[in-house]
């Protein structure tokens, strides 16, 4: 399959062009950056230190598309609409690996599933999703009396709090607990709070140094606490898995999937 990379010359960007580079079974088609970036016209393998691929970097989105088999997103929340457009015109499949979307960006998302394959996860490592369907079956295990905590932490970059796989975490949990995840979060405490309101599910956010990103969802009750926790060391866990959601992509028929269809997770 041809994979083209927008926002190629990130750090995403070219996490996902090595991991291109490195798998069976596909080929990079060519990356995109926005205009005035430096790295337009460089080639785009030679941006991870490969050998040149005789691929420009460009900015025409259109052309990277009718290029490609599949595309994947990892840049920001408004060139969604834009790459789902683009998706439908040449009948693309589309990967999103972006967080932090308001409706309006996530209709075009949804307009696009309508007419091609597009696979859109918060988190795209194997591990996290593992994490999600286990918070899921606990949070349903466990009663009310356990309270629920979603606590992330990652580099000093990121723009969005809570991280978007800390709302799927918390979503997972609200799913388990047969709840409406809006009714019962918990995201700013400061000054005198009160007790804790039996129910909540909590989310606390750290960010500094250059951290991937590390997850944990506690359990706590009286006399015990459960933990269930993800770290990352490295952003290619992440490239690794959107690969492989846009080889999983050859051949769907259109909708709008998520890593569980990709990992066969019931």
């Amino acid at each position: 399959m041809k994979i083209g990379i927008v926002g190629c010359a990130g750090r995403m960007g070219r996490m996902l062009i090595a991991e291109v580079l490195a798998t069976d079974g596909c080929s990079l088609a060519g990356g995109t950056e926005q205009p005035g970036s430096p790295a337009l016209g460089q080639d785009v393998a030679a941006l991870t230190g490969a050998e040149p691929a005789g691929l420009p970097v460009g900015a025409d989105t259109d052309d990277l598309f009718a290029a490609s088999d599949v595309v994947i997103d990892f840049t920001v929340p408004a060139a969604a609409p834009v790459h789902a457009a683009a998706a439908m015109r040449h009948g693309v499949a589309l990967v999103v690996g972006t967080t932090g979307f308001v409706a309006v960006q996530q209709a075009a998302l949804e307009a696009a599933a309508a007419e091609t394959a597009v696979v859109q996860a918060a988190n795209m490592s194997v591990g996290v999703n593992l994490l999600l369907g286990l918070t899921r079956q606990v949070a349903g295990i466990l009663d009310p009396g356990y309270d629920i905590e979603i606590v992330e932490m990652h580099h000093r970059h990121k723009v969005d709090a809570p991280s978007g796989t800390a709302l799927a975490l918390g979503e997972a949990a609200a799913d388990g607990r047969g709840v409406d995840l809006a009714t019962v979060s918990q995201r700013v405490r400061d000054g005198h709070t009160g007790a804790r309101r039996t129910g909540d599910i909590g989310f606390a956010t750290l960010r500094g140094g250059d951290l991937a990103g590390e997850h944990t969802v506690v359990f706590a009750a009286d006399g015990e606490r459960v933990e269930l926790t993800h770290k990352a060391s490295s952003r290619a866990v992440f490239a690794r898995g959107a690969v492989r959601a846009a080889l999983w992509t050859e051949g769907r028929a259109p909708g709008l999937y998520s890593m569980r269809d990709v990992l066969g997770f019931d």
